[in-house]
């Protein structure tokens, strides 16, 4: 490189440098700009400040002059440095400038972090880092250049910010310890350096030193600021202490950054002032902007210009997400937006929080530290985009609405008109050709009018033109105005975006007429082509060219590869048309169709994975396409998973439409799926939609198993009291309807809601009952499940004698039974008991091969009661950093599956952990958020063992408030008849 700014000036390849201190000046303001001209009156700024000569020009050119001598000397060219009456400026290759090097090395390590390539990703950044010697331009005085070296310096540090994301993801955070140390030493009051190193130390195990990290830079931010740490920083404090959703290693994955913005469209017309505007409006520091308008008037494409054009100020991601406000589907919450931009962040789907409030709590600390742009397009309301709006000003937020939202504070409202029409005649010659246009100018106009002005229609009437060369624009014209309007509800006077889509339509051929009119009936963003199939009575390669043709006929979008959706106008004109009264009868057998192919598919994949299933889920009629189901079902979870977000959907369709018994039906299909990923408020609305209909078939039968399987939700969700009710009624139909299968697996279900609230005797009198008719009915499967539950029960009452010989029965059935779910089961229950005996040894070895069963199926709530279990092995071992390690760990696994309840119980196990690692505040806070969080739901047991938890943080310092908590503790102890009332009994009497 011939040039080094990237730390004291260096020029030519052997560093040497330019020792005149005016001639340094310039040379370094040329290669600050490098590429381009510098004026003169910028020059004369940097070199003499405040105070220039009258002869400062000239003085300028003698410098000018002397450092093309001195280059010259150097070996290289003295045309390297190029006059112009406006100014100056520097010639650079792509390899004579550090700086530049440094931008494309950085760039390139962006690309590779953006596409997985982490090994790439950390090479390409630490290449870049290494180019660096020092501050950039160090030792020039100049106000000019330190300005703008302070830029590059701050690039240096958000690339090595970036740098560090990386390597975290590598499991590199031991390595990173001591310059990320040297680092906020350094810079003590910047943030995400500050986040990364507490990550760093979490990492490794060193907890107490990522909390006292936080702790220095609190005081930090207190006495140069006058103010605490910044909303997400005090998040992870808060995450790292308790544990919420990932600690640890777990939460040292990179932020590396994210592109998901969609393609800027080449021939944006007409917005120009608009756009320079908003680019002006949010460099001048507005950083939320709203953009409102009628439907089709180009919101979301202008949105998208400004985030291309702003890009390069956002470099850590740069996210979009339709909110769906106006269109058939119903508007997304801010819990389900969260949700997707997560994923576009890279957080699994698995560890997205089922909790709308920890979703949120998450989304502010992944963008904590990054200089990130979100595009939030098609907003309903004020209300559904204000949760979603991050913390800081590091972030650029532009909302398009077809409301004004005037409710988002800092929101810099921009409302767009349609086009004028000399911008729409402009817009049509891009897509039809400028000398077609012109050729035809009133008629161009005419199609301009008749599409009302707005982009959208414009786009696809002249894009049908585009294809046809032998058309005259007055050909469309005429077209446009003779054809009938099926969108009435988008008319402006006589114009209408309608008559652009109709245009299409007519297009293409009758059975891809017939195909398109029937996609518009799917409720889902994105269907495959089994879906189109389905619906359009095709052979999948029928359909596939079906699709192909409606993609080159802008019908259809195909959003990935094999994922396609429909527009929302192009969804409503489709619904318009297989509305029409003619078509109500190809409507209903369409949707039949679409119901009866997804309850299959899922049906076929749930009867894989549920053990109860061959009886509980139950399909009547044969498939209407068995050749897709079968197709489509080999896709196992992984197509669950996909169409997670269609279940509720499909149900509320079917319920609308009334499809009553596929709608209950589906809502059973898909319950594992949605139970086992924690989405348990959409479990409820399925299951809730499921028992209407069954109630008004009046098919008892389905009644009872839609009200089973809707308690399991509220079992989960620690809603036991309204768990318990809704299983009795439940227990009772099937008890009346002589279903002794049914009647034996709710008995059992009842148990288990009555043994989590403690009512220990109740439970007992349910399993016993469970297990008897089991044992008539030659059902060792059901036996086994019954014992299973039976032998944590007797467990949680303190009964570790017949506990531990239930539970070795269990283990047998299960071994004849075969199964490794439920063997890892039997096994883990059996380690938990002998732990719990005093059998150390044993119990370790039982329950590290139940982890290891758990986490080969997935259990991932039998994996968070095993790691709880050997936590507190480690803590009693006296090894309590260790056992806060794996509490967090399955604190994460409780989490994922939405249990409430034993999130409080890991919450307060790693608290306990924390007080014997010394540090009691953090143990105390931890316990009381327990506490508040179990006495909002009842939860007995884990208030009490909060209360306990806070009365040892006490002991040492206020002896009568830690009686105070344990008098509490020993009364909730004993109402639910626990074991553990006599610790408290005994921590009371040495109180004395």
């Amino acid at each position: 490189m011939r040039f080094g700014i990237l730390g004291p000036l260096r020029v030519g390849g052997g560093g040497s440098t330019v020792t005149a201190g005016r001639d340094r000046i310039v040379l370094a303001m040329l290669l600050l700009r490098a590429g381009r001209l510098v004026p003169v009156e910028e020059l004369v700024d940097a070199v003499w400040e405040d105070r220039p000569p009258a002869t400062a020009r000239a003085q300028l050119q003698t410098c000018v002059s002397r450092l093309r001598r001195r280059l010259g000397e150097l070996g290289l060219a003295p045309e390297t440095i190029v006059t112009d009456p406006a100014g100056y400026g520097v010639r650079t290759g792509p390899s004579d400038l550090d700086a530049q090097v440094f931008v494309r090395g950085v760039e390139a390590a962006r690309a590779a972090a953006a596409a997985g390539r982490l090994v790439d990703a950390r090479t390409g950044y630490r290449d870049a880092l290494a180019l660096w010697r020092g501050p950039a331009l160090g030792g020039i005085p100049s106000r000019s250049v330190r300005r703008r070296a302070q830029a590059l310096d701050e690039q240096r540090l958000t690339t090595l910010e970036e740098c560090v994301d990386v390597e975290l993801r590598l499991g590199r955070g031991a390595e990173l310890i001591d310059e990320l140390a040297e680092s906020v030493d350094q810079h003590p009051l910047r943030e995400r350096l500050r986040a990364q190193l507490m990550l760093a130390l979490s990492s490794v195990g060193r907890q107490a030193d990522a909390l006292a990290v936080y702790r220095e830079g609190r005081r930090s931010y207190a006495d140069e600021l006058g103010i605490e740490p910044g909303v997400e920083l005090q998040e992870l404090h808060q995450r790292v202490l308790a544990g919420d959703l990932a600690l640890a290693g777990r939460e040292a994955r990179p932020i590396a950054p994210v592109r998901s913005l969609p393609r800027a469209i080449g021939d944006f017309t007409g917005r120009q002032q608009t756009l320079a505007r908003l680019v002006k409006d949010v460099e001048a520091g507005a950083r939320i902007q709203l953009i409102d308008g009628m439907a089709g008037s180009g919101k979301t494409t202008l949105a998208v210009h400004v985030a291309t054009a702003l890009a390069d100020d956002y470099p850590d991601a740069q996210l979009y997400i339709d909110l769906h406000g106006h269109s058939e589907r119903t508007p997304l919450t801010p819990a389900a937006a969260v949700a997707t931009l997560l994923r576009q962040l890279g957080v699994p789907a698995e560890r997205v929080p089922t909790n709308q409030d920890d979703r949120l709590a998450l989304w502010r600390t992944e963008l904590a530290g990054r200089r990130a742009l979100l595009v939030l397009d098609n907003a309903a309301t004020a209300d559904q985009v204000t949760p979603l709006l991050p913390n800081g000003s590091h972030c650029l937020i532009l909302i398009t609405s077809r409301r004004r939202l005037v409710g988002v504070d800092e929101g810099r409202p921009s409302s767009l008109p349609v086009l004028d029409t000399d911008e729409g005649v402009e817009l049509l010659g891009h897509v039809v050709g400028v000398d077609r246009v012109a050729a035809e100018p009133e008629a161009a106009a005419e199609v301009v009018r008749r599409c009302g002005h707005l982009p959208l229609a414009i786009r696809l009437a002249g894009a049908r033109l585009a294809h046809r060369p032998r058309w005259r624009i007055a050909d469309l014209a005429e077209r446009l105005s003779t054809r009938p309007d099926p969108l009435a509800e988008f008319e402006a006077g006589d114009r209408s975006v309608g008559r652009a889509f109709a245009l299409s339509y007519a297009q293409v051929s009758p059975v891809a007429q017939r195909a398109f009119r029937l996609l518009g009936l799917h409720p889902g963003v994105r269907f495959d082509n089994a879906v189109a199939a389905v619906l359009a009575e095709l052979t999948l390669p029928d359909a596939q060219d079906l699709l192909d043709e409606l993609v080159d006929a802008h019908l259809v979008e195909e959003a990935e590869p094999g994922r396609y959706r429909l527009h929302d106008l192009v969804r409503e004109y489709a619904r318009t048309l297989v509305a029409e009264p003619e078509r109500a009868g190809e409507r209903r057998n369409a949707i039949e169709r679409l119901l009866d192919h997804h309850l299959h598919v899922a049906t076929a994949i749930a009867r894989k994975r549920e053990l109860t299933s061959a009886y509980s889920l139950i399909v009547v009629a044969a498939p209407i396409r068995a050749d897709l189901v079968t197709i489509v079902a080999e896709q196992g979870r992984g197509w669950l998973d996909e169409n997670l977000a269609l279940w509720t959907a499909l149900v509320r369709l079917a319920e609308t439409e009334g499809f009553l018994q596929q709608c209950w039906q589906l809502a059973r299909a898909c319950w594992h799926a949605q139970f086992e990923s924690g989405r348990l408020d959409e479990l409820i609305e399925t299951h809730s939609a499921g028992l209407r209909a069954a109630e008004e078939l009046g098919d008892d039968r389905a009644v009872a198993t839609m009200l089973n399987y809707l308690a399991s939700a509220h079992h989960r969700l620690g809603n036991f009291s309204e768990s318990t009710q809704v299983m009795e009624r439940s227990l009772e139909i099937f008890r009346r309807l002589g279903l002794r299968r049914e009647y034996r697996n709710t008995l059992g279900n009842l148990g288990t809601s009555y043994a989590a609230r403690f009512e220990f005797r109740r439970a007992r009198e349910c399993y016993d009952g469970a297990r008897a008719l089991a044992t008539r009915m030659r059902d060792k499967e059901s036996l086994a499940n019954e014992l299973n539950n039976l032998s944590m029960t007797l467990l949680l009452w303190g009964r570790t004698d017949e506990a531990l010989r239930t539970a070795r029965r269990h283990l047998g059935i299960a071994r004849e039974v075969g199964g490794v779910r439920r063997i890892g089961s039997a096994l883990g229950h059996l380690g938990m008991i002998r732990h719990r005996m005093g059998d150390v040894g044993p119990a370790r070895r039982l329950l590290r091969v139940a982890l290891r069963i758990k986490r080969q199926v997935g259990a991932r709530f039998g994996e968070g009661e095993v790691l709880n279990e050997i936590g507190m092995m480690e803590r009693e071992a006296g090894r309590p950093e260790r056992a806060a390690d794996l509490h967090r760990a399955a604190l994460v696994a409780m989490t994922e599956v939405g249990d409430r309840v034993a999130q409080c119980g890991s919450r307060n196990l790693l608290a306990r952990a924390i007080l014997d690692q010394g540090d009691v505040t953090s143990a105390l806070d931890l316990h009381r958020r327990v506490l508040a969080d179990a006495a909002a739901m009842g939860a007995r047991y884990e208030q009490a063992r909060a209360l306990e938890g806070i009365a040892r943080c006490l002991l040492p310092t206020d002896p009568a408030a830690a009686r105070a908590h344990l008098t509490r503790a020993l009364s909730l102890f004993r109402e639910i008849e626990s074991p553990e009332q006599h610790e408290v009994e005994r921590l009371l009497a040495e109180l004395g």
